[in-house]
């Protein structure tokens, strides 16, 4: 069999590959601790899954337009105005099949061979495949945890060249949980005027921010800029509706209009039902969210606490997302019933393995030293699994 060199060329999403491996192993009756998850435990707000059950039984079960249903683009319009500062037209908008869909369209869209697009590490896995689907070249930007893993001007400046097309920021980030200032988000700004280098700001865990945080998008600080940038947003992080698969992106009138274009030959619109739910989600009650944020960020401080009693192990508190991400490099090069320790791949699969903690390593984001651990789960799932993590390491030789 001969398979296109496009797919031979990416890898499944170790996300998903390790939770569902997680989530395989409990379903067997293994009391596996998954802090793999990149989704929130809480299920749906209810006044959201009514919404959807009242369109399914008005019979909204047909085709929607491609780009989204006119209620749907409204409130999102609406939400953009509101939360961002950010006015777009309703053709400006595009609704997709979960915000990852909205990042491939734009990619798509703006990149091809010989584009270079510039990845600042630690970054989410999926950004750099679908860079290599477009057949462009990642560059990737390693940041430093000193600096809170945020870009810098002078780092940005350093990797532009006359074929850099593209650069993807997003706050707050995953796996990190940096958020970026507006000041930060203006001097890389600039700079991407300067050069007339596009860019897409993922702002998917916008609302799951901590100590009164606002983050910024980008777009709202410069005309100019706004005509460089494609927002991706989504209700999957925010309202705990991962699996209804509803993303958007807002852009220049251009882009939009090809991102539609490749949307109707790929998917056609997304599930009318769900977007039927997803004008509830942005249109109504925020009191679920507030409330859903609010346990989030007692399980992170919980979370960070018990992490930084680690010997050796150092961890930035996030300001946002659900994620640590701690720096485990201490116990390279230890052992453990004979075998060495050589990154963190090998400690994360250890944990999976001996001790049954599910947490996904942080090559797949650029960076092997640390380890992603979601406290998108319960509090004593919190801390059963940082105490078989302690206990592990202490056996190391």
């Amino acid at each position: 069999m001969r398979l296109a060199a496009r797919a031979l060329n990416i890898s499944p999403s170790p996300t998903l590959t390790i939770d569902a491996q997680a989530k395989k192993m409990q379903a067997a009756g293994v009391q596996v601790i998954n802090f793999s998850a990149g989704e929130p435990d809480f299920d749906t707000p209810e006044h959201i899954k009514q919404a959807a059950i009242t369109a399914l039984k008005k019979g909204m079960t047909k085709y929607t337009p491609v780009t989204g249903t006119l209620e749907l683009k409204q409130a999102i319009r609406q939400k953009l105005k509101i939360d961002n500062q950010l006015d777009y037209r309703l053709e400006e908008i595009v609704v997709t099949v979960g915000a990852k869909h909205a990042l491939y369209n734009a990619i798509q869209v703006l990149c091809g061979v010989g584009d270079e697009v510039i990845l600042p590490a630690p970054y989410w896995v999926s950004y750099l495949e679908q860079i290599k689907l477009a057949e462009s070249t990642p560059v990737i930007v390693p940041t430093k945890a000193e600096n809170n893993f945020k870009l810098t001007p002078e780092e940005l400046t350093a990797a532009i060249n006359e074929r850099t097309k593209l650069i993807i920021l997003n706050s707050p980030a995953n796996p990190t949980g940096t958020v970026y200032t507006a000041q930060e988000m203006a001097a890389l700004g600039e700079i991407l005027v300067k050069y007339k280098i596009y860019l897409i700001s993922d702002e998917i865990y916008e609302k799951l921010v901590y100590n009164q945080i606002k983050p910024v998008s980008i777009a709202a600080l410069d005309q100019k800029l706004k005509e460089l940038t494609v927002v991706v947003n989504g209700v999957s992080k925010t309202y705990a509706m991962t699996g209804w698969r509803i993303g958007y992106a807002a852009a220049p009138l251009a882009i939009a209009k090809a991102m539609a274009d490749i949307q109707s030959h790929c998917t056609s619109n997304p599930t009318s039902i769900a977007q039927a739910a997803s004008v509830a989600a942005l249109s109504g009650s925020q009191e679920d969210v507030s409330a859903m944020v609010a346990v989030f960020q007692k399980r992170r401080d919980f979370m960070y606490q018990e992490v930084s009693t680690i010997p050796g192990v150092s961890c930035n508190l996030p300001q946002g997302a659900f994620y640590l991400f701690p720096d485990f490099s201490a116990y390279f090069g230890k052992h453990f019933q004979g075998k060495e320790i050589k990154g963190a791949s090998d400690l994360a699969s250890a944990w999976l393995e001996k001790i049954q903690v599910a947490a996904v390593p942080g090559i797949v984001f650029g960076d092997d030293r640390f380890i992603r651990l979601s406290y998108a789960t319960s509090w004593e799932d919190i801390k059963e699994g940082v105490n078989r993590i302690k206990t592990f390491l202490t056996c190391l030789a």
